[in-house]
Protein backbone atom coordinates (compact mmCIF):
# COMPACT_ATOMS: atom_id res chain seq x y z
CA UNK A 1 0.00 0.00 0.00
CA UNK A 2 1.26 3.52 -0.95
CA UNK A 3 1.48 6.33 1.47
CA UNK A 4 -0.76 8.08 -0.19
CA UNK A 5 -3.42 5.15 0.10
CA UNK A 6 -2.86 4.69 3.75
CA UNK A 7 -2.82 8.66 4.69
CA UNK A 8 -6.35 8.56 2.82
CA UNK A 9 -7.50 5.73 4.31
CA UNK A 10 -6.89 7.68 7.61
CA UNK A 11 -8.90 10.52 6.69
CA UNK A 12 -11.85 8.63 5.58
CA UNK A 13 -14.40 10.06 3.37
CA UNK A 14 -15.53 13.12 4.88
CA UNK A 15 -14.49 16.16 3.11
CA UNK A 16 -16.22 18.69 6.07
CA UNK A 17 -13.07 18.25 8.49
CA UNK A 18 -10.46 17.34 5.48
CA UNK A 19 -8.05 19.56 7.53
CA UNK A 20 -7.93 18.07 10.74
CA UNK A 21 -8.12 14.32 9.95
CA UNK A 22 -5.35 15.33 7.49
CA UNK A 23 -2.51 16.45 10.01
CA UNK A 24 -3.70 14.06 12.75
CA UNK A 25 -3.36 10.86 9.94
CA UNK A 26 0.01 12.58 9.13
CA UNK A 27 0.99 12.30 13.17
CA UNK A 28 -0.31 8.95 13.49
CA UNK A 29 0.24 6.83 10.72
CA UNK A 30 3.32 7.89 10.16
CA UNK A 31 4.66 8.26 13.84
CA UNK A 32 7.24 5.41 13.88
CA UNK A 33 8.91 6.41 10.83
CA UNK A 34 10.09 10.37 10.75
CA UNK A 35 11.26 10.34 7.12
CA UNK A 36 7.95 9.24 5.12
CA UNK A 37 6.30 11.85 7.36
CA UNK A 38 8.54 14.56 6.61
CA UNK A 39 8.23 13.33 2.87
CA UNK A 40 4.04 13.10 3.30
CA UNK A 41 3.85 16.13 5.53
CA UNK A 42 5.78 18.17 2.89
CA UNK A 43 3.62 16.74 -0.27
CA UNK A 44 0.69 17.64 1.27
CA UNK A 45 2.07 21.12 2.11
CA UNK A 46 2.17 21.60 -1.37
CA UNK A 47 -0.90 19.87 -2.42
CA UNK A 48 -3.56 21.10 -0.04
CA UNK A 49 -1.98 24.90 -0.28
CA UNK A 50 -1.97 25.07 -4.16
CA UNK A 51 -5.28 23.76 -4.17
CA UNK A 52 -6.36 26.47 -1.85
CA UNK A 53 -4.22 29.04 -4.60
CA UNK A 54 -5.75 27.62 -7.12
CA UNK A 55 -9.20 29.00 -5.84
CA UNK A 56 -8.40 31.64 -4.37
CA UNK A 57 -7.08 32.68 -7.84
CA UNK A 58 -10.03 31.65 -9.60
CA UNK A 59 -8.73 29.81 -12.33
CA UNK A 60 -6.77 26.60 -12.78
CA UNK A 61 -4.95 26.45 -15.91
CA UNK A 62 -3.63 23.82 -17.69
CA UNK A 63 -0.02 24.60 -17.68
CA UNK A 64 -0.68 24.98 -13.77
CA UNK A 65 -1.49 21.91 -13.13
CA UNK A 66 1.85 20.07 -15.39
CA UNK A 67 3.61 22.46 -13.46
CA UNK A 68 1.82 20.33 -10.30
CA UNK A 69 2.95 17.33 -12.23
CA UNK A 70 6.41 18.55 -12.79
CA UNK A 71 7.18 18.28 -8.65
CA UNK A 72 4.73 15.94 -8.09
CA UNK A 73 5.72 12.96 -10.90
CA UNK A 74 3.46 10.70 -8.77
CA UNK A 75 3.16 6.55 -10.43
CA UNK A 76 -0.31 6.72 -12.44
CA UNK A 77 -1.72 4.33 -10.43
CA UNK A 78 -1.99 7.21 -7.77
CA UNK A 79 -3.07 9.70 -9.75
CA UNK A 80 -6.46 9.05 -8.30
CA UNK A 81 -5.39 9.37 -5.08
CA UNK A 82 -3.41 12.36 -5.42
CA UNK A 83 -6.79 14.09 -7.14
CA UNK A 84 -8.65 12.70 -4.24
CA UNK A 85 -6.58 14.83 -1.72
CA UNK A 86 -6.48 18.09 -3.39
CA UNK A 87 -10.05 17.77 -3.88
CA UNK A 88 -10.74 17.40 -0.44
CA UNK A 89 -8.41 20.62 0.29
CA UNK A 90 -10.32 22.50 -2.32
CA UNK A 91 -13.97 21.77 -0.94
CA UNK A 92 -13.00 21.90 2.84
CA UNK A 93 -14.47 24.48 4.60
CA UNK A 94 -11.66 25.89 6.02
CA UNK A 95 -9.63 28.13 4.82
CA UNK A 96 -6.25 28.67 3.26
CA UNK A 97 -5.04 30.34 6.58
CA UNK A 98 -5.92 27.51 8.70
CA UNK A 99 -4.37 24.71 6.51
CA UNK A 100 -0.75 27.11 6.52
CA UNK A 101 -1.04 27.26 10.09
CA UNK A 102 -1.85 23.87 10.53
CA UNK A 103 0.65 22.04 7.82
CA UNK A 104 3.33 24.29 9.53
CA UNK A 105 3.32 22.90 12.99
CA UNK A 106 3.96 19.62 11.40
CA UNK A 107 7.57 21.33 10.72
CA UNK A 108 8.71 20.59 14.70
CA UNK A 109 12.26 21.36 14.09
CA UNK A 110 12.07 24.97 12.90
CA UNK A 111 11.81 28.24 13.65
CA UNK A 112 11.04 31.69 11.99
CA UNK A 113 12.56 31.75 8.29
CA UNK A 114 12.14 27.90 8.32
CA UNK A 115 14.39 25.88 5.04
CA UNK A 116 11.28 23.67 4.86
CA UNK A 117 9.12 26.09 4.73
CA UNK A 118 10.78 28.13 2.16
CA UNK A 119 11.07 25.08 0.14
CA UNK A 120 6.75 24.70 0.05
CA UNK A 121 7.19 28.75 -0.91
CA UNK A 122 9.58 27.73 -3.71
CA UNK A 123 6.76 25.11 -5.30
CA UNK A 124 3.58 27.41 -4.63
CA UNK A 125 5.55 29.99 -6.79
CA UNK A 126 6.75 27.66 -9.59
CA UNK A 127 2.86 26.87 -10.02
CA UNK A 128 1.88 29.83 -9.74
CA UNK A 129 3.86 31.52 -12.42
CA UNK A 130 3.37 27.95 -14.13
CA UNK A 131 0.97 30.36 -16.97
CA UNK A 132 4.25 33.29 -17.56
CA UNK A 133 3.48 35.75 -14.84
CA UNK A 134 2.49 35.60 -11.20
CA UNK A 135 -1.38 37.22 -10.51
CA UNK A 136 -1.74 39.90 -7.96
CA UNK A 137 -4.25 37.95 -6.06
CA UNK A 138 -1.52 34.32 -6.27
CA UNK A 139 1.19 36.96 -5.07
CA UNK A 140 -1.29 38.38 -1.69
CA UNK A 141 -1.86 34.84 -1.48
CA UNK A 142 1.68 33.88 -1.19
CA UNK A 143 2.91 36.66 0.79
CA UNK A 144 0.21 35.75 3.42
CA UNK A 145 1.30 32.35 3.73
CA UNK A 146 5.30 33.94 4.14
CA UNK A 147 3.66 35.66 7.33
CA UNK A 148 1.87 32.32 8.49
CA UNK A 149 5.49 30.75 8.13
CA UNK A 150 6.78 33.80 10.36
CA UNK A 151 9.04 34.33 7.08
CA UNK A 152 10.35 37.52 7.45
CA UNK A 153 9.65 40.60 4.59
CA UNK A 154 13.30 40.01 3.38
CA UNK A 155 13.22 36.58 3.01
CA UNK A 156 10.05 36.35 1.23
CA UNK A 157 11.33 39.04 -1.07
CA UNK A 158 14.32 37.16 -1.64
CA UNK A 159 12.26 34.13 -2.32
CA UNK A 160 9.82 36.25 -4.66
CA UNK A 161 13.07 37.81 -6.64
CA UNK A 162 13.54 34.03 -7.92
CA UNK A 163 10.66 34.01 -9.72
CA UNK A 164 10.87 37.07 -11.42
CA UNK A 165 11.15 36.49 -15.13
CA UNK A 166 12.43 39.84 -16.11
CA UNK A 167 14.01 42.88 -14.24
CA UNK A 168 15.04 40.19 -11.64
CA UNK A 169 17.33 41.70 -9.31
CA UNK A 170 20.15 40.02 -8.25
CA UNK A 171 20.94 41.42 -4.34
CA UNK A 172 17.19 40.89 -3.87
CA UNK A 173 18.29 36.93 -4.84
CA UNK A 174 21.06 36.73 -2.98
CA UNK A 175 19.72 38.59 0.29
CA UNK A 176 22.43 41.13 0.26
CA UNK A 177 22.79 44.91 -0.56
CA UNK A 178 24.10 47.21 -3.44
CA UNK A 179 26.65 48.59 -0.21
CA UNK A 180 28.03 45.19 0.59
CA UNK A 181 31.50 44.94 -0.15
CA UNK A 182 32.00 41.93 -2.68
CA UNK A 183 33.85 39.20 -0.12
CA UNK A 184 30.39 39.62 2.14
CA UNK A 185 28.52 39.10 -1.05
CA UNK A 186 30.17 36.07 -1.97
CA UNK A 187 29.96 34.94 1.61
CA UNK A 188 26.40 35.19 1.36
CA UNK A 189 26.04 32.97 -1.88
CA UNK A 190 28.56 29.91 -0.98
CA UNK A 191 26.16 29.77 2.47
CA UNK A 192 22.88 29.56 0.17
CA UNK A 193 24.76 27.40 -2.30
CA UNK A 194 25.35 25.02 0.55
CA UNK A 195 21.72 25.34 2.46
CA UNK A 196 19.93 24.33 -0.54
CA UNK A 197 22.11 21.69 -1.66
CA UNK A 198 20.41 18.91 -2.80
CA UNK A 199 21.59 16.40 0.05
CA UNK A 200 20.19 19.07 2.25
CA UNK A 201 16.84 18.75 0.70
CA UNK A 202 16.91 14.97 1.07
CA UNK A 203 17.63 15.44 4.46
CA UNK A 204 14.64 17.46 5.58
CA UNK A 205 12.57 15.45 3.69
CA UNK A 206 11.65 16.99 0.55
CA UNK A 207 10.82 14.65 -2.33
CA UNK A 208 13.30 13.76 -5.28
CA UNK A 209 10.59 14.93 -7.66
CA UNK A 210 11.10 18.66 -6.07
CA UNK A 211 14.07 19.06 -7.62
CA UNK A 212 13.26 20.31 -10.57
CA UNK A 213 12.33 23.32 -7.89
CA UNK A 214 15.87 22.72 -6.50
CA UNK A 215 17.17 22.84 -10.09
CA UNK A 216 15.79 26.10 -10.78
CA UNK A 217 16.35 28.07 -7.60
CA UNK A 218 20.57 27.39 -8.17
CA UNK A 219 19.92 28.54 -11.34
CA UNK A 220 18.69 31.88 -10.14
CA UNK A 221 21.00 32.19 -7.04
CA UNK A 222 23.97 31.37 -9.88
CA UNK A 223 22.76 33.89 -11.95
CA UNK A 224 22.34 36.54 -9.70
CA UNK A 225 25.63 35.96 -8.30
CA UNK A 226 27.68 36.43 -12.09
CA UNK A 227 25.52 39.31 -12.58
CA UNK A 228 26.99 40.98 -9.55
CA UNK A 229 30.37 39.81 -9.98
CA UNK A 230 30.30 41.23 -13.68
CA UNK A 231 28.88 44.61 -12.38
CA UNK A 232 31.50 44.63 -10.10
CA UNK A 233 34.42 43.51 -12.24
CA UNK A 234 33.10 46.37 -14.59
CA UNK A 235 33.00 49.31 -11.75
Amino acid sequence: MSFWEKLLNAIGNTAGNALSAVVEAIRTVFEGDPETRRKVAFSVAIIALSAKMAKADGIVSEKEVEAFREIFEFPEDQAKNVARLYNLARQDVAGYEAYAERLSTLCVTCAANCTVLEDVLDGLFHIAKADGLIHEKELNFLRHIGEIFEMSETRFEQIAARHVSSGRDPYKVLGVSPSDDFPTIRRRYHGLVSEHHPDRLISRGVPKEFHVIANERMAALNAAYAAIEKERRAA
